[in-house]
């Protein structure tokens, strides 16, 4: 048979053969790139969360109380662990970045909680319908704690902007890990690279969103000025001066704002600062308990942060989520920034 092939192709003209080869190799092409179109507009399936895995409580510990939570922002590893071991929700804020993760949570960014990229962008998705959904997704359940991890020395305080989120849309027991990811891993939970976008039972919460922790634009425009009311900006010190490396239309500081770059309340392992060394800092600001505080960044994140653990250490205080990248877009004889040096 082969003999015959070859016999067969010999009587081929050569110039005929050149054209036969040239259709296999246009063939051949065309299947690889249709193959490409289909794989392409396949449907992207999320990965759905596996068992938690959590490290066997003491068995004389006492239940943490949801009531306690709510005015507990923050809770330190063996905290999390106890409130996993209870039932809680775990997120890891370090999508996409982290390679790995504890086993059972589910990886979350604030991107997917915010409106598309402009200057909206810091600001928290409109739709409540649409946030309803995002949560229920990620398995968020009204009558479930949810314990968030992130990365505090890398990350940009996505942990403290999560909690600040679920707060602020009506969950009640929120909490992020002092020290972070790192941290709760030393307690014991198993590892994995399995990254997990979405739970395996969704959660059933529904946004009843408040503005105890979140202040608007012109809500801020008008206590401009105001002594009874400190601006804080939380971001580098570059930026307080008038630098914009990620993204503002103009640069520069909210009038009469003070400089507190958030990471100055954390040590150098990311743990935060003993309640002591905090107070004493923002004491040096002016900034007591008894004062209403208001903290911006660029987009709402380092802020939310920054709102958290003044919350959690008995502040009043707001999140301004436009931040930069809103004030900015606006137009600076209504919004004006200006950059004198840092207090």
């Amino acid at each position: 048979m082969a003999k015959l092939a070859r016999c067969m192709m010999d009587q081929i003209p050569p110039h005929i053969l050149k054209k036969l080869a040239a259709l296999g190799a246009i063939a051949i092409a065309i299947a690889l790139l249709l193959a490409l179109a289909i794989a392409l507009v396949q449907p992207h399936t999320p990965r759905q969360s596996q068992p938690l895995a959590v490290v066997p409580a003491t068995s004389n510990r006492t239940p943490i109380d949801r009531h306690t939570l709510q005015h507990q922002w923050i809770v330190s590893p063996d905290q999390a662990n106890q409130l996993l071991a209870q039932g809680a929700t775990l997120l890891d804020a370090r999508y996409p970045n982290a390679r790995q993760t504890l086993q059972g949570s589910v990886m979350v960014s604030w991107q997917q909680f915010s409106q598309p990229r402009g200057s909206n962008h810091g600001k928290l998705l409109a739709d409540t319908a649409a946030l309803s959904q995002q949560l229920q997704a990620v398995g968020i359940s009204s009558d479930r704690p949810v314990v968030v991890v992130a990365d505090p020395l890398k990350g940009w305080g996505e942990e403290g902007r999560t909690v600040w989120m679920l707060r602020s849309l009506g969950h009640s027991a929120a909490v992020w890990v002092d020290g972070g990811y790192s941290a709760l891993a030393a307690t014991g939970i198993p590892l994995t690279s399995y990254r997990a976008t979405v739970a395996a039972i969704p959660g059933t919460f529904v946004v009843n969103q408040t503005t105890q922790w979140d202040i608007t634009r012109d809500q801020l425009r008008a206590d401009l000025g105001n002594p009874k009311v400190v601006i804080i900006d939380v971001r580098e010190l570059r930026e307080y001066r008038g630098k914009t490396p990620y993204g503002e239309q103009r640069g520069g500081h909210l009038p009469g704002a003070v400089h507190i770059y958030y990471k100055e309340l954390l040590d150098l392992a990311g743990n935060l600062l003993p309640r002591p060394a905090i107070l004493a800092k923002l004491a040096s600001q002016g900034i007591t308990p008894e004062t209403q505080v208001v903290t911006y960044c660029t987009g709402g994140i380092r802020s939310g942060w920054f709102t958290a653990v003044l919350t959690s250490l008995g502040f009043d205080a707001k999140n301004y989520s436009g931040s930069a990248w809103e004030w900015a877009a606006a137009p600076a004889d209504h919004y004006p920034l200006t950059s004198t040096p840092a207090k």
